[in-house]
């Protein structure tokens, strides 16, 4: 716990009720989504301005204490459990203020702490677009989306975070504010500090502002379930789309465990029969989307899709959307342990990453539940066990090993949108080389030399 003379110092600035001191109040702060050991904080701030935000931080580097910056602690990698039980939280939902909206430019400023969700539902208020739409909009931040590079279900088409992060405002490991991008479509003005921070996962700066792109939305769309008696006639038929040169906005998929287990909780009328379903959504121009429709269902049934079924009206089609986004936590009711991935293929690759997730499943005798983004070859294989169970979560260990390694062979990622924290650094030289792990390290005490910012985490300092 923190000397009661910094803890006085925090209240003095940020005003008691922003200080959580108690024991009880930082064990809330001490884990996240991942299934890493929790560690108790020895504080928690939160800062309800820039200003203030940036005071955190220099008192923290100026008294050499480390610090994690937190969100709504949804990412699944570790980033946001404390390094040790010296380590300060600093929260950002203080400051959720949406700062400026601008039809005219298209863009807008806001600040970290603003959930996701209510930020593209005001956006939507003014006919606007903002794409990116994590599992966990409903309550994750958009300072996490940024500094985990969050994606979502739309990223086929209209891509993730990155692709509408315009500038921003930061403070460094010293408390100094640092400035980059611009409210323009170009701009070069110095290093791309913007792209800097994104998926740094709180490791070298801690974000107090950001100017986001935004579009215009679509004029029509076209939701579809198709129906396919295995999973590998589904992955085909998802080769088969990209190949077809259609770019659905969203093109999800769901094995049959996963789909029983969400019409059991969700009542959605699911197809509890099928081998795997696909969920597709084409959207864009009227006569676009009635083009794109008919390619799809073409591929669908030219792979072997035995029904293709469009809903009826709005309220049949939020329903199956939502069905999809119930996916992790319905199969994180179905075993106390719940362990997420999501090893990332080029999309050619999706029938032989989605055959090996069955393979490695039946070869190590554990249980998967798989969905995910079908489309831009992000899959999520659900675990379930056990943890308290030492032989069976080792041999989950032993599965996500396989796993790992058969992505890369494939040409794929160790994470496509969940980040690395401390839960994949283990396997970050596999994928990537000795030299940038080194580099990265460099990088990153040239950048902080205390080493206080979030420093076992990515790379380690």
């Amino acid at each position: 716990m923190a000397s009661q003379a910094l803890i006085k110092d925090f209240e003095d600035l940020l005003g008691k009720e922003n200080v959580f001191s108690s024991e009880a109040d930082r064990a809330s702060y001490s884990y996240d989504s991942a299934v890493l050991p929790a560690v108790m904080p020895a504080l928690v701030v939160r800062p309800t301005t820039a200003e203030q935000l940036g005071q955190c931080v220099k008192k923290l580097y100026d008294n050499g204490i480390p610090m994690t910056v937190r969100g709504s602690g949804t990412n699944l990698s570790g980033g946001t459990i404390p390094d040790k039980s010296d380590t300060v939280v600093i929260l950002t939902t203080g400051l959720n203020r949406i700062l400026e909206i601008n039809s005219d430019d298209l863009y807008a400023v806001v600040e970290p702490g603003v959930i996701t969700a209510q930020f593209a539902a005001a956006v939507a208020k003014k006919n606007l677009f903002y794409p990116p739409d994590p599992g966990s909009q409903a309550v994750s931040t958009i300072g996490g989306n940024i500094a985990e590079n969050a994606g979502g279900l739309r990223g086929l088409k209209y891509g993730v975070t990155k692709d509408y992060f315009m500038g921003v405002e930061f403070f460094d490991s010293t408390g100094a504010l640092v400035k980059s991008g611009s409210r323009t479509v170009k701009c070069v003005t110095g290093y791309n500090l913007t792209g800097l921070m994104i998926q740094s996962e709180g490791t070298l700066g801690v974000i107090s502002q950001a100017v986001l792109k935004l579009v215009p939305p679509p004029k029509a769309s076209r939701a579809c379930m198709a129906v396919f008696p295995d999973v590998q006639s589904a992955a085909q038929a998802v080769a088969g789309i990209i190949a077809a040169h259609v770019l659905p906005c969203t093109l999800e998929f769901l094995d049959n465990n996963t789909i029983v287990r969400v019409d059991d909780f969700t009542k959605a009328g699911l197809p509890r029969e099928a081998g795997a379903i696909l969920l597709i959504e084409v959207d864009g121009h009227p006569a676009q989307v009635e083009d794109d429709a008919a390619a799809v269902e073409k591929v669908l049934k030219a792979n072997g899709a035995t029904a293709v079924h469009v809903p009826k009206d709005a309220a049949e089609k939020f329903k199956l959307w939502e069905a999809r986004r119930m996916a992790l936590p319905v199969l994180a009711r179905a075993r106390p342990t719940t362990v997420l991935e999501d090893a990332t293929v080029p999309r050619s690759q999706i029938p032989a990453m989605m055959q090996a997730v069955n393979d490695i499943a039946a070869k190590y005798k554990v249980e998967v539940g798989t969905f995910g983004h079908a489309g831009d070859g992000n899959l999520h294989p659900t675990f379930l066990c056990d943890k308290r169970d030492a032989e069976e979560y080792h041999r989950v260990e032993e599965a996500i090993d396989e796993m790992f390694d058969t992505a890369i062979k494939l040409n794929g990622t160790l994470s496509g949108e969940h980040g690395i924290g401390t839960a994949k650094a283990k396997w970050m030289e596999k994928e990537t080389s000795r030299g940038t792990i080194l580099f990265s390290q460099r990088m990153r005490r040239a950048l902080d030399p205390k080493g206080l910012l979030n420093p076992t985490k990515l790379v380690g300092i």
